[in-house]
């Protein structure tokens, strides 16, 4: 009896304890993937704002009109030689530089 008693908390200390380790957790997505909008068309005022954010080429909230022709060319210049050689503002052009954007780091 004295031997039933004394196991009775190993007893329950191993059916209380969890039969598998608990699952694996993924790293938080780095700042600048969180904001990508990954649904958002080429173009659009949420794209657009997405490459001013990872290019910085307003500055809280001043500069050039987001999609205009001032714009487009301020990314063209923070982009440097990395610059898609299509004219800037064309579909071709933005989905260059929504490539560029999507496999480098942010500044």
């Amino acid at each position: 009896m004295r031997r039933t008693i004394a196991m009775l908390p190993l007893a329950l200390l191993v059916a209380c304890s969890p039969s598998a380790p608990p699952p694996e957790q993924k790293p938080p997505k780095p700042q600048a993937e969180q904001s990508t909008p990954d649904n958002a068309t080429l173009g659009s005022p949420g794209w657009y704002a997405w490459v001013d954010q990872r290019l910085h080429v307003s500055d809280d909230g001043h500069g050039p009109d987001r999609g205009s022709t001032e714009w487009n060319h301020a990314v063209q210049r923070k982009l440097g030689q990395e610059a898609p050689q299509s004219p800037p503002g064309s579909p071709q052009w933005q989905q260059a530089v929504d490539a560029l954007l999507r496999t480098r780091p942010a500044l």
